[in-house]
């Protein structure tokens, strides 16, 4: 059974200011659940109806897992779904870093200014499928913490490193690297299609309203463009920005 102070920091760290000042985040849902008895993250608590820990106890069992047993309705008390499913969880926010030698042969995504929760967590979903390992956040973008974002990932985010950088770090740090490039998309950009592309460098993706900031389009070093379809037919005028990266990371793994 949930304590009410239980209750209440579970409630709490839905907001931003008390996930960083506990340093941890919550998953729900039997998909994350599944896929966070597979990872290394640091499981705090762990509560689940009676039908799921019997489902599931070789897991529990083999990752040395206290699951807590809770009710439907308790559950209801501290989801933040719609429909409240049958595991939540709370994990410690795992401390990532990164080196320069560790970036400079592999392709990275550089998100500028990207508000909404859905098309981050989407965005970290792509990366994983098209094993790209980490992605840079300006520090204006959205928490990747947030529960919509979370969820958004389907357990991408066990595998994803996202930081949180200004990015002009980054440009000095990769400045003098050779044969290193960063890539944003532009309308008028080179058609992606026919471009030659590297299998390492910065792919700088921007906010759907305002596209990639005009501080950061002087350090772009490649400009690609998606082409619609038939190329003289008017069409929508922008595509949204996790299909755009979707399509954008399929064609750099193309060329691979």
């Amino acid at each position: 059974m949930l304590s009410k102070n239980k209750i209440k920091f579970i409630n709490s760290i839905k907001k931003k200011k008390y996930r960083d000042e506990h340093q941890c985040f919550f998953i729900e849902g039997e998909k994350l659940a599944d896929e966070l008895l597979k990872s290394n993250h640091q499981i705090i608590d762990f509560f689940a109806t009676k039908e799921w820990i019997l489902k599931n106890e070789s897991n529990l069992y083999l990752k040395k897992v206290n699951a807590i047993e809770i009710s439907q309705e308790e559950l209801h008390k501290i989801s933040s779904l719609s429909t409240p499913n049958k595991v939540f969880a709370i994990i410690s926010q795992p401390k990532h870093s990164f080196s320069i030698n560790e970036i400079q042969n592999d392709l990275s995504i550089l998100l500028d200014n990207i508000n909404d929760p859905g098309n981050l967590g989407t965005i970290i979903r792509i990366a994983d499928w098209f094993g790209i390992k980490n992605i840079f956040c300006t520090t204006e973008s959205v928490d990747v913490y947030n529960p919509k974002v979370v969820q958004s990932t389907m357990g991408a985010i066990y595998r994803s490193k996202v930081h949180y950088v200004n990015f002009s770090l980054l440009f000095n740090q990769t400045k003098d690297l050779n044969d290193f490039n960063i890539y944003g998309t532009f309308l008028e950009g080179n058609n992606i299609y026919k471009e030659e592309l590297s299998q390492k460098g910065f792919i700088i993706m921007g906010s759907e309203s305002h596209g990639i900031s005009e501080e950061w389009k002087k350090n772009v070093t490649k400009k690609l463009f998606i082409p619609n379809y038939p190329i003289d037919l008017k069409s929508s005028e922008s595509l949204n920005i996790s299909v755009a990266t979707a399509i954008v990371c399929s064609e750099f793994r193309r060329n691979a």
